[in-house]
């Protein structure tokens, strides 16, 4: 007879596995539960951050895509006004780059995702750049040569003061220039050209009568012959200069003082360039008369553009030489006037034309040269200190952002660090109102702990997004500050919203997109391990944060309308769901680098309903609105923008 086949029973076999399951994971929690705690963790992280409830509540970071031919050290990042974004890397803070001279800059599409490789023509790593009138973008200075640090310097070196007593002519010493000191026989060579300026005859202003001559100057960086201690100078020499006749040899000559094998800083350039975003190249204009690399550059009201501090040819911070462009004739001119700050100064145009400095700063310059924030009258000179910054020795490394609406001529300067290398950083958010007839800075609220390197971008809701940084200098001890937050001027508040993925520190910001997301690049870690055993690797992946408002329902849509609006004059723009709008603003797009962006602004706009969509009216104060292209955001009842729209003020 036969039997039928035993069937299995499913059930108590399920119940078995899941007791052996428990037990085994039981086990391995003994060995190591916080993995196993922080691996569900982590799942769960993953589920929570992309339910739909969590998106509209927080916003959402995603990676960028970037292909792998188009992955580069972004240092500098700006909005055109054809939409796409220029990532500019130069050499990258990478000698290997710029000993073979590859240097590069990345155009990105954000509406199609596509890329495009820029040749670059010179290092623009560190240079500085802002936003013209007639929509290029000015980029200037960057990296002469690379800085050397105390033990890898072979050669004594140092600046050498080239003087020329005759007021006749001037005269140019080329490059391998030999100098002789008359008391320590050393000879040193200098590394580039230098002209030096004829002397100046000095008279008597009342009676006319002659009194002196002034030597003319020039500025050079020269190294010793030879490697080695032996060569270094203690104290200054007057040096002789090989090569001259005549009288030359008696009215050129140069003084140093130590000339030694300490550490030696970045040298700056002199070139400059317009970015043409409709050719989608470089073009050359007139350098800078000062060579500067961390400078600052900032526009006018009269679409001229200041620039201001940085490292000069030889690696020292320039002496309070500031220049300005004219975009009409190409050229650069001294100011006539001498205002010292430290390199990448946040320096504002005010509405009144005046310039607001909130102490924001990166890198390098004295610890008690130029750091009192204040608002500065470039006609005449006249700087009036800001009291109240709190944590005054923690600036560097700040962000700084003009709140919106610009109008109100509020500030808001957040976090930043002691100078130099320092462990120090601050967690304040100071306010100035700049309306005010007295005004001083007051605390907002805090940031969860110290923050250097902390991004700043304006949205179009009116909000600014404050995200990632450091608590350390440039992520020491696994310091990097994992955490986003939007700031609302109007209740004065902070609120957490989604956390980014990347730590971002030295060498990052964040970029406003037309579509009413932000772009958040670079970071240059010192180390790649908590334990600051390994050295960091540039961080080249790109993050897009998608705020809350484009998770909504809906948002305004303008289909129509002039691209180009005089100040005190109005435009009417054809709109879906008209109805829901609530208000308009015109945004400068961004430019920045070092977390440093004195571009962007927001400009409230006066708004009227018409049969069709809006009419809105641009302010008349030209230092208000500054002429140039801004995207135009028409927001709902919600505060949910819709998508910029390119509009020129001539």
């Amino acid at each position: 007879m036969s039997t039928l086949p035993v069937r299995p029973n499913y059930r108590k076999n399920r119940a078995r596995r899941i007791l052996i399951g428990v037990a085994v994971v039981a086990l391995i929690a003994g060995f190591n539960g916080p993995a196993l705690y922080r691996y569900g963790s982590a799942e769960y992280h993953e589920y929570k951050i992309n339910r739909p409830e969590y998106k509209a509540a927080n916003g959402h970071w995603d990676y960028l895509d970037v292909p792998a031919e188009f992955r580069i050290n972004t240092i500098h990042a700006a909005l055109l006004h054809t939409g796409k974004v220029l990532l500019i890397a130069g050499s990258g803070n990478n000698q290997k780059n710029f000993d073979a001279k590859k240097f590069e800059s990345v155009l990105w599409d954000p509406k199609t995702d596509k890329f495009k490789l820029i040749p670059t023509p010179k290092d623009m790593f560190c240079a500085g750049h802002t936003q013209l009138p007639d929509g290029k973008l000015l980029v200037a200075g960057g990296t002469k040569r690379y800085e050397k640090l105390e033990g890898d310097v072979t050669k004594a070196g140092g600046l050498m003061i080239v003087h020329n007593e005759d007021p006749d002519k001037p005269i140019t010493l080329p490059a391998g220039t030999r100098f002789t000191g008359k008391e320590n026989g050393k000879t040193f060579v200098s590394k580039d050209p230098v002209l030096v300026e004829k002397a100046a005859k000095v008279f008597d202003k009342n009676t006319g009568r002659f009194l002196r001559t002034e030597a003319g100057l020039g500025r050079i960086y020269v190294e010793a012959e030879k490697s080695g201690k032996a060569y270094e100078t203690g104290t200054e020499d007057n040096y002789r200069v090989h090569g001259l006749s005549g009288t030359d040899v008696r009215n050129v000559y140069g003084i140093a003082q130590k000339l030694a094998l300490d550490k030696k800083d970045f040298q700056g350039i002199k070139e400059a360039y317009e970015f043409d975003p409709v050719a989608e190249k470089y073009i050359t204009v007139d350098p800078m008369n000062e060579a500067r690399w961390y400078p600052t550059l900032t526009t006018l009201k009269d679409g001229k553009v200041l620039s201001l501090s940085g490292l000069d040819e030889i690696g020292q911070i320039v002496p309070g030489k500031d220049e300005i462009y004219d975009p009409k004739t190409k050229k650069w001119e001294y100011t006539g006037i001498e205002r010292r700050f430290p390199t990448y100064p946040a320096i504002f145009l005010l509405d009144n034309g005046k310039l607001f400095y909130s102490g924001s700063n990166a890198g390098y310059g004295p610890a008690d040269v130029g750091r009192d924030p204040g608002v500065w009258d470039l006609e005449t000179n006249e700087f009036e200190k800001i009291p109240g910054l709190s944590d005054p020795d923690r600036m560097e490394t700040s962000a700084t952002v003009m709140l919106p609406p610009a109008q109100d001529q509020k500030f808001m300067v957040i976090g930043g660090g002691g100078v130099g290398e320092s462990q120090k950083s601050s967690d304040k958010s100071r306010l100035v109102d700049l309306k005010d007839p007295s005004p001083r800075f007051k605390d907002g609220p805090s940031l969860d702990r110290g923050t250097r390197y902390p991004s700043a971008s304006l949205l179009p809701d009116d909000s600014v997004l404050v995200t990632g940084g450091s608590e350390d200098y440039r992520g020491r001890s696994g310091s990097n500050v994992l955490e986003a937050r939007t700031y609302d001027p109007r209740t004065g508040t902070y609120k957490r919203v989604a956390d980014p993925r990347v730590g971002r520190n030295y060498h990052s910001g964040s970029v406003l997109l037309p579509d009413g997301r932000v772009m958040i690049f670079g970071s240059d870690s010192l180390f790649a391990d908590d334990a600051n055993t390994k050295p960091g690797v540039f961080e080249q992946r790109i993050e897009i944060y998608t705020p809350p408002y484009l998770f909504r329902d809906s948002r305004p849509e303008v289909t129509g309308g002039p691209k180009s609006v005089k100040r005190g004059k109005s435009g009417e723009f054809t709109v879906k769901n008209a109805a829901s709008v609530k208000s308009a603003k015109l945004m400068r797009p961004s430019a920045v680098t070092h977390v440093t962006d004195v571009d962007q602004r927001s400009i409230a706009l006066e708004m009227t309903k018409t049969a069709t969509g809006v009419e809105v009216t641009v302010p008349k104060k030209r230092a208000l609105v500054p002429s140039g292209w801004y995207m135009l955001f028409l927001t709902d009842d919600k505060g949910t923008p819709s998508e910029g729209v390119w509009v020129e003020v001539p």
